[in-house]
């Protein structure tokens, strides 16, 4: 069976071609052409040995995701349903703005971290994307999108806040970011990727020690009570332990700060207490606070915050030292704001039977 090219970084595809007889420097061209310039047919690149393009037609492929819809909402903002196979797919969210274009990817079919505000993860798991089906992601929207007219791309941005929790895939969500950050694929600075995790201590500490990008937190309470309720994950990794590890995580880290998501659930984590207690928690640690507007979507239980109990929130704790920003709502009439991400995933965990059951 041919090998699919977008499953190797820069190392892994050195490693293929020295089995194929070839100098490294082989490899690197091949990187630049698929990464760079998006090309999948190999007779195209023209500054190839001639055997080496029979034998890549031969005996490799570049395969991303297959498109099943693209949605465009009127905000600008872009969705694709990405097929990646046994009646799974996935979401990929484009978010157009002047500065900046942010492609927002998934790293597994389904979530199993049951966080109790999201869509993704109320619809159970299935598996953990290979490497191919999450840094085709970036190719293939790089591919949809175009360039702009001076050859620029318009994703300067990518953050892992798609569909699923990238430390628990850890090894093929590293081997995408070193292609984004890798000069011959995607040239992306380490400050414009962002992984964004739930809390899971060790993995973080991995990344730190392998590919330190920008890091953000899914925090979404001041206090563990109230995050065991919202994210199970807390009660396993505690947020006294999660705030240590982000500390480690800041020495080796390309912003002097991490960022710290909230999401605003009325009558649940808005309140003044509430914002004083977050202030308090994160008195010692640099960070920077991005509030989220709840997004609805179908029997979630949630209803987002009122526009001024979050100005006063954020008000609090920009008063206090911390720099607050509120997420702006993209998409969501297309479902592709923060939160809103399903797909279409045979969950293997049965939680939705389960959901069901409960509901009925």
């Amino acid at each position: 069976m041919p090998v699919n090219l977008l499953d190797f970084d820069a190392a892994g595809l050195e490693r293929l071609f020295a089995g194929f007889g070839e100098k490294p420097f082989r490899a690197r061209q091949v990187l630049r052409w698929v990464h760079r310039f998006g090309e999948s047919d190999f007779a195209r690149m023209s500054d190839l040995a001639r055997s080496l393009r029979a034998r890549l037609e031969a005996e490799a492929v570049v395969t991303p995701p297959a498109m099943i819809a693209d949605s465009t909402a009127a905000d600008g903002t872009r969705k694709w349903l990405l097929d990646v196979g046994n009646a799974n797919a996935v979401e990929t969210v484009f978010i157009p703005e002047e500065s900046r274009g942010t492609l927002c990817v998934s790293t597994q079919a389904g979530c199993t971290m049951d966080c109790k505000f999201c869509s993704t993860g109320r619809q159970g798991f299935n598996r953990n994307l290979t490497v191919a089906e999450i840094i085709g992601q970036l190719w293939w929207a790089n591919r949809a999108l175009g360039a702009a007219a001076d050859g620029e791309r318009l994703i300067s941005n990518v953050v892992m806040m798609g569909m699923g929790e990238p430390l628990l895939n850890f090894d093929p969500t590293v081997a995408a970011l070193r292609l984004m950050l890798d000069d011959h694929a995607y040239g992306l600075s380490r400050r414009r990727v962002t992984v964004s995790t739930s809390g899971i201590v060790p993995m973080i500490d991995r990344l730190r020690e392998e590919c330190p990008v920008a890091l953000a937190v899914s925090l979404h309470a001041p206090d563990d009570a109230l995050r065991d309720q919202l994210m199970p994950i807390n009660r396993k990794y505690p947020i006294r332990e999660l705030l240590a590890a982000c500390v480690r995580y800041l020495d080796r880290a390309p912003r002097d700060f991490i960022t710290f998501e909230y999401v605003m659930l009325k009558g649940v984590n808005d309140s003044d207490a509430h914002s004083r207690a977050l202030a308090a928690l994160l008195a010692d640690v640099p960070s920077k606070v991005n509030l989220i507007p709840f997004n609805p979507f179908p029997r979630s239980g949630f209803e987002r915050s009122p526009r001024e109990a979050i100005q006063r929130f954020s008000q609090r704790l920009n008063a206090a030292g911390i720099v607050t920003t509120t997420r702006r709502t993209r998409g969501d009439d297309i479902d592709a704001a923060c939160g809103q991400l399903a797909g279409q995933v045979k969950d293997r965990t049965r939680r939705v039977v389960r959901l069901e059951r409960t509901l009925s």
